[in-house]
Order: C-alpha cells, then sequence, then structure tokens
C-alpha cells in the first residue's frame, strides 16, 4: 500500500504506521480530518495484527 514504507518496527514485531506520513497522506488525497481520525487507528490496529500474525508463520 501507500503507507508501506512508513512502518514503526520493532525487532521482530511491526508497532504501527508514521502517523505523519498517514495524515499527511490522508492529506493529500484529500481525506477529510475527522474521517482519519475516526478511522485511522481502526485501520492501524488491524494492519498491526495481521502483519504480526503473518511474521509469526513460519511460512511467514
Amino acid at each position: 500500500g501507500r503507507l508501506g514504507g512508513q512502518l514503526r518496527v520493532l525487532p521482530g514485531a511491526v508497532i504501527g504506521w508514521d502517523m505523519s506520513a498517514a495524515l499527511a497522506l490522508g492529506d493529500a488525497l484529500g481525506v477529510p480530518p475527522l474521517a482519519m481520525a475516526e478511522l485511522l487507528p481502526v485501520i492501524e490496529a488491524v494492519m498491526v495484527a495481521k502483519l504480526n500474525e503473518q511474521m509469526e508463520r513460519p511460512d511467514g
């Protein structure tokens, strides 16, 4: 995705997006600030959970 290079990571785990980059991208795409404030944390939580699940799999 568009924020793929903007991940915050620790050894062995993804902890989230760089929210400054996420907000700047949303602004550039014309996403209303209220929508970003409501949606980004929810989307980020799912992304973090799924990426960490994938990293834990032997074939990940």
